[in-house]
């Protein structure tokens, strides 16, 4: 089992409780940017600590490399959560954030589309394989 699980699958309802506010405040229909925002402002009232649009580190064999790609919001180093707007979630969308999950070493990642008209429809739960054993 990942030595993180635990606590990341105890945090996701914190999370997912945060989006939720955050959507019946702004509704659907604005840019991502604007989501992530409002969640990270949204997890810091609940005392969670988060960091977003980080640099991450690509370790590929005995070789290392800051890339340019960033991470929406990672939440207490083992919850990564993707914030989009999308019309409908699409498989790149679940494959990006597992790739990302993969590259940071976080056992939990929450995809969370706020352009959905009702919240709990538009979040998807990935488990970073093997993290849960």
């Amino acid at each position: 089992m990942h030595p993180l699980f635990s606590k990341a699958n105890s945090l996701t309802e914190r999370i997912i409780a945060c989006a939720l506010e955050v959507h019946r405040d702004k509704g659907p229909g604005l840019i991502e940017s604007i989501y992530e925002w409002c969640l990270l402002c949204e997890l810091s009232l609940a005392g969670v600590a988060v960091e977003s649009q980080r640099a991450v580190k690509v370790r590929y064999k005995n070789f290392v490399r800051e890339e340019s790609l960033r991470f929406d919001v990672l939440v207490e180093g083992c919850v990564l959560v993707e914030a989009k707007a999308v019309a409908e979630i699409l498989p790149i969308h679940k494959a990006q954030l597992l790739s990302y999950m993969k590259l940071l070493d976080v056992p939990v990642g929450l995809l969370i589309n706020f352009n959905a008209l009702k919240l709990t429809e538009g979040v998807s739960r990935l488990i970073l394989p093997g993290a849960n054993r």
